[in-house]
């Protein structure tokens, strides 16, 4: 059974900065390819960002260009969201999402993938 945890979540001022971790574990695949969505209150979930298994590949959503950048650290299956110049509108329920190592096109484009953690909490405060 893959299972995704993560951690990071938590209260910031506008303009400060969070840094966000995934971990995936099982025993299905090696390497995932893993990223980002998340969800505001009474809004629908939104793309944030997606890295390639190997992490070479990267994408972004719209909205958080220039100020967060995905990336992995070595071998482990660790994908980090780091959150720079955070604004009020980016408080949500941040949820990391991995799939087959093959399957980064599924998780830029927002298609369905197999995993999902059980989200963190992110407060930005004006």
């Amino acid at each position: 059974q893959e299972k995704l945890v993560e951690s990071g979540g938590g209260v910031v001022q506008t303009g400060g900065s969070l840094r966000l971790s995934c971990t995936a574990s099982g025993r299905m695949y090696s390497s995932y390819a893993m990223g980002w969505f998340r969800q505001a209150p009474g809004k629908g979930r939104e793309f944030v960002a997606a890295s390639s298994w190997s992490g070479a590949g990267t994408t972004y959503g719209d909205s958080v260009k220039g100020r967060f950048t995905i990336y992995r650290n070595g071998p482990e299956n660790t994908v980090y969201l780091q959150m720079n110049n955070l604004k009020p509108e980016d408080t949500a329920v941040y949820y990391c999402n991995a799939d087959r190592p093959d399957a980064y096109d599924k998780l830029r484009l927002g298609l369905p993938v197999a995993y999902w953690g059980e989200g963190t909490q992110v407060t930005v405060s004006s």
